[in-house]
């Protein structure tokens, strides 16, 4: 028996949920409205309900809160990013900071003092520096406009842009997109109306064919500048747009493609082809240079990442006779900027490229103290690995959203390192971890800082300290 939607008029939203969606209440039920604002008052179409909450889309804005603000983005509301432009930023860094401190609440078995005041970010638009967009020909239509190419009105399909939530075929064409700085847009239009004017064929993901399927696009503060272009094979006509794409915009310093005969548009197991320039572009934090290759990880908002990192390294308060440990060390960025603080450093990292990039990053900043290890994190930290590479007096651990695995948890309680600073791109599986840590640490600071503004996401840095001093 299938679900019959019915409509809430008049709903209180009330508070900023999961999923950044919003929350109101009305008789018992929890409500959850992506896109409208605490402090809103609007109708809802419930078009899921279960035993105490259902979810809804918003229809109409009856009284809007004082906190919304007008959306500069042309694509809000149909593009999945950015779900939060309507709420203003102030807003936005009071919820993130109550999502930590919930989290920690009611997800947590742990005492915690006052959260430091959260840290956001300088820019709230134009902050990214890696954006990934897809060549179609399934452009995805508002109702009004698909009815009127189901009614004969001739209307071009191909599109370059993203995803649309929930459809793995449907792509909306981007015109503007307020994330990636100038010439992102620019170099984006440039290869849309490159492939119409010389008749290229847009990937169909339904039909499997097709030659062009996406476009990365890299940026450092340097000013360096990669361009990846994916397609289904290599021919003159690849090559002559990389060719125009290269003289239309002389500032791309790494010009690559890749190509991708996969029924996924998986690309990191795939060879990536040099066309012009360099392999890599630079990216600088004080004075320190990072190789930043197609393949790297970087923060993807590089002026906040800064500030993470010197929330951590102010944390880790390292002294030249310290070892530190920096667990899912990635390219090695928190270790190489704590390194000059620390006798040595050791990275752990389960990606091999990743630990290649880390080695050359030290080497190419003259630092000497710093060792990569290649290895699955819940297998190789073991008591032989700490026997091999000493005893830390400071560990670093900035592990993926699923948290650290019970392993680790097990390993660090076995150490007893003085000090742990947790970095977590998810509180709520920080909470988890931090209640395991408790018999032996406690939780002396906690710092969010906003990396993603406009979005749900925080991160969240945690100071830890050992309760007996004595090993």
């Amino acid at each position: 028996m299938s679900f019959k939607r019915y409509i809430i008029e008049n709903l209180e939203i009330i508070s900023a949920g999961a999923e950044g969606k919003a929350v109101g209440k009305v008789d018992g039920l929890t409500v959850f409205v992506p896109y409208a604002v605490p402090g809103d008052i609007v109708d809802v179409e419930v078009y899921k309900r279960k035993r105490g909450y259902a979810d809804c889309n918003l229809l109409k804005i009856k009284r809007p809160s004082p906190d919304r603000v007008a959306a500069p983005c042309p694509h809000f509301g149909s593009c999945g990013g950015c779900k939060w432009q309507m709420l203003s930023y102030e807003k936005q860094l009071e919820y993130k900071q109550r999502q930590v401190e919930d989290n920690f609440r009611h997800l947590g078995k742990f005492e915690f003092p006052p959260l430091l005041p959260i840290i956001g970010s300088e820019k709230i638009y134009y902050y990214r520096n890696k954006l990934e967009y897809t060549f179609s020909t399934m452009m995805w239509l508002p109702l009004e406009e698909h009815k009127k190419m189901q009614e004969g009105e001739p209307r071009d399909s191909r599109c370059l842009g993203f995803h649309v939530p929930g459809m793995f075929d449907k792509i909306l064409d981007i015109k503007h997109c307020w994330l990636q700085e100038a010439p992102s847009n620019d170099i984006r239009l440039f290869c849309k109306q490159y492939a119409i004017d010389n008749n290229l064929d847009f990937y169909d993901p339904r039909q499997q064919k097709g030659l062009l399927r996406n476009i990365i696009i890299r940026s450092a503060t340097t000013g360096d500048l990669m361009v990846v272009l994916i397609v289904t094979r290599y021919n003159d006509d690849v090559k002559k747009m990389l060719a125009a794409l290269g003289a239309q915009f002389p500032q791309i310093t790494s010009l690559t493609f890749v190509v991708n005969t996969k029924l996924n548009d998986a690309i990191f197991d795939l060879p990536f082809h040099l066309f012009s320039g360099n392999d890599f572009i630079t990216e600088k934090m004080e004075n320190l240079l990072f190789k930043v290759g197609p393949k790297s990880f970087y923060q993807t908002n590089s002026e906040q990442a800064y500030n993470l990192y010197k929330v951590v390294r102010d944390f880790a308060a390292t002294g030249p006779e310290d070892v530190v440990y920096d667990l899912f060390t990635g390219t090695g960025t928190i270790a190489n900027f704590v390194a000059h603080q620390a006798k040595r450093v050791v990275g752990i990292e389960y990606v091999d490229t990743a630990v290649e990039d880390a080695k050359i990053n030290s080497a190419q900043n003259g630092i000497e103290n710093t060792e990569f290890v290649v290895g699955d994190m819940a297998k190789i930290f073991t008591d032989d690995f700490i026997a091999a590479h000493g005893r830390p007096d400071v560990i670093i651990s900035d592990p993926p959203r699923a948290g650290m695995h019970p392993n680790v948890i097990e390993q660090l309680l076995k150490l007893e390192t003085p000090r742990i600073v947790y970095v977590s791109c998810n509180p709520a599986t920080q909470a988890r971890d931090l209640t395991l840590l408790d018999p032996k640490y406690s939780v002396e600071k906690v710092q969010p800082v906003d990396m993603f503004p406009h979005t749900q996401h925080v991160e969240n840095v945690v100071l830890l300290k050992l309760r007996r001093t004595e090993r």
